[in-house]
């Protein structure tokens, strides 16, 4: 996230996952719908599609991995990937997240990558996770994440990761982190995310129940920052994108930003992270 300039972490480099794909297809393109002349081309590959908009510096980036966008190790490496790849092209200062699959915008965590594996695989998952976590949080474009679904656990966790989050008023749409429902412990630093966001006592009492909440709910406590009409959740992130980029210098590497990650992420330290969030 753009916020993140004033973030810095210790070390402790995670294995990235890029070769797992070697034999996808990144970079394919594809005439966006309605044509749209140059930098209306889409790229992406199986599960996430990138629609960008060159002359606004802005890129939407769907997940597609369904039935329900699913965090599978595949879906994690492959938007690490894209991200990574608008970061890249100095053209893009912002990037909208939402969903290609309907009325679920990602319900968390693969639960079969979690169970019936290996120890190594397990390791492999997880690496992959925080990956994509670090990646987003410590991004140096604004990221907006436009929920049309239902987002909890990891969704919501990918929601917390960006710069300002709008969600659909529809009462089937909840976000939260429910993991202690599903019998697991959040993770330190997914907890962190969740206090940075909404505060220590209502992070305490929600990760404990396993809370999802309704949209004015999630309104009120600060999980997001607006509720609109469900048909007009990716116009309102366009809109407020305009604004942040309106900003001299916001998304810019090197105009107030921190550094684009090494090659090599570093997790956080347990013992630090606490101190080590702060947006």
């Amino acid at each position: 996230m753009a916020l993140a300039s004033r973030v810095r972490f210790p070390a402790r480099a995670l294995l990235r996952p890029w070769t797992l794909l070697l034999g996808t297809t990144f970079g394919r393109t594809e005439p966006a719908a309605g044509g749209g002349g140059d930098g209306a081309r889409r790229f992406g590959s199986q599960r996430v599609l990138v629609e960008p908009d060159a002359a606004a510096g802005v890129a939407v980036m769907k997940f597609r991995n369904p039935p329900v966008n699913s965090l599978s190790l595949e879906l994690l490496t492959e938007l690490v990937i894209s991200l990574e790849k608008l970061e890249n092209d100095k053209t893009f200062r912002g990037v909208i997240l939402t969903s290609d699959c309907p009325r679920v915008f990602s319900a968390g965590l693969d639960l079969t990558e979690m169970c019936g594996r290996s120890p190594a695989h397990y390791a492999e998952y997880w690496k992959a996770v925080q990956e994509l976590w670090l990646r987003m949080y410590l991004s140096n474009l604004v990221l907006i994440a436009a929920i049309n679904g239902a987002c909890p656990a990891g969704g919501c966790i990918i929601a917390l990761t960006c710069d300002y989050r709008i969600l659909a008023d529809n009462p089937k749409y909840h976000i939260g982190l429910n993991e202690t429902l599903l019998g697991i412990v959040a993770p330190f630093w997914f907890k962190d995310t969740y206090v940075n966001t909404i505060g220590h006592h209502a992070s305490e009492q929600a990760l404990q129940l396993g809370t999802l909440f309704p949209p004015a709910e999630a309104l009120r406590v600060g999980l997001v920052d607006q509720v609109v009409p469900e048909d007009q959740v990716l116009s309102t992130a366009l809109s407020a994108m305009a604004r942040w980029l309106a900003i001299p210098g916001e998304g810019q590497v090197g105009v107030g930003k921190q550094s684009p990650l090494p090659s090599q992420p570093e997790a956080p330290d347990k013992t630090r992270s606490s101190q080590a969030i702060h947006r």
